[in-house]
């Protein structure tokens, strides 16, 4: 009687045990819920307000597209001291700047493309200067601006490979440690999307070697047959049999 007891004391505690993890898993699932839900609406929030200063700037001016690249580095500027300010959030909000400031541009008629480039651009230089992690900011803003372009109508692939142009350009300002975690990071941007990843990422010919070209097919040639013997004469046999 007593082994049972302690048998069923055991099986109490151990059931006790898995409620209590049940129960801390599902209170962990609602708190990262209520966190990711709070995530979204803050990018969206950082998207509308981007987006709407952007455009209300360049409803300003009649010259769209040469204040379009200096608004653009303005907003890209002031985004990064944001978050020095504040000593985090870099990573996070540049994806929701850079889509904030493609729609911005796509608002009033803007040539999203090029502006697209050109914060990228602005992005990965300003996570540079800060010390940041070039490689995710770069990756957030290319992200930032594909969304963007879907979202307003343009050519997904031609801001794909504008973006990953820019953001490998910039890099190339930083250095070639940068430039090689930029290029292996988008990587995977630009896989799926046609043409975009052998425009974006040409093959590199080693410095001093001109560039490699493929060397045409010679002709397939057929062997000349060998000459028939020719017949022995009459004289060459009575030697022969001499």
């Amino acid at each position: 009687m007593e082994e049972k007891t302690v048998v069923d004391e055991t099986e109490r505690v151990e059931q006790a045990g898995q409620a209590d993890l049940g129960r801390a898993g599902t209170a962990v699932k609602e708190g990262v819920i209520r966190s990711l839900k709070g995530l979204n609406e803050i990018e969206a929030d950082i998207v509308s307000l981007v987006r709407n200063t952007v455009a209300d700037a360049l409803k300003l001016t009649a010259d769209v597209a040469g204040m379009s690249l200096n608004v653009t580095s303005e907003v890209v500027k002031g985004a990064i001291k944001a978050t020095e300010e504040v000593g985090t959030g870099l990573i996070l909000s540049t994806k929701s700047v850079t889509k904030g400031i493609v729609m911005g541009v796509g608002d009033v008629g803007g040539d999203v493309v090029t502006v697209a480039s050109q914060t990228v651009k602005g992005a990965v230089k300003g996570a540079s200067e800060v010390g940041a992690d070039v490689s995710l900011v770069a990756r957030r803003a290319v992200d930032g601006v594909i969304e963007a372009g879907k979202e307003v109508g343009a050519n997904a692939e031609e801001i794909a490979k504008v973006a990953v142009g820019g953001a490998v350009e910039a890099a190339g300002t930083i250095g070639n440690t940068a430039v090689k975690a930029v290029r292996e990071m988008l990587i995977g941007v630009v896989e799926g999307v046609r043409d975009v990843a052998g425009a974006a990422f040409p093959a590199r010919t080693p410095v001093g070697q001109p560039p490699v070209t493929a060397t045409p097919p010679s002709p397939a040639t057929t062997p000349e047959p060998a000459p028939a013997p020719e017949p022995e004469k009459p004289a060459d046999k009575r030697r022969a049999k001499e």
